[in-house]
């Protein structure tokens, strides 16, 4: 695990503490939790890989429904990815 990792998990942590309980349903916070927490402990792309699938799916549905502009999901992928192993990165 790296500074970087930690960093983006923290990312992730504050937008679900400013963003979470207006603009996303309790069960979408527990998915993005367990997707970072998952990536944050990701050793590599295959232990990762479901969770950046789950969050490409709800990212494109944030989007879509039009409750999160395309802005503020591509930060909270970012971060995601952030999160990851270095695989993670290179294969988004």
């Amino acid at each position: 695990m790296t500074s970087e990792r930690t960093q983006a998990y923290g990312r992730v942590v504050q937008t679900l503490d400013e963003l979470g309980p207006t603009k996303l349903q309790p069960a979408e916070q527990r998915r993005i939790r367990d997707a970072a927490d998952t990536l944050i402990f990701a050793a590599d792309l295959g232990e990762a890989r479901a969770a950046l699938l789950d969050m490409g799916q709800l990212a494109e549905r944030l989007v879509s429904s039009g409750r999160w502009l395309e802005e503020r999901v591509d930060r909270l992928i970012d971060d995601l990815l952030g999160c990851g192993p270095e695989a993670a990165l290179e294969a988004a």
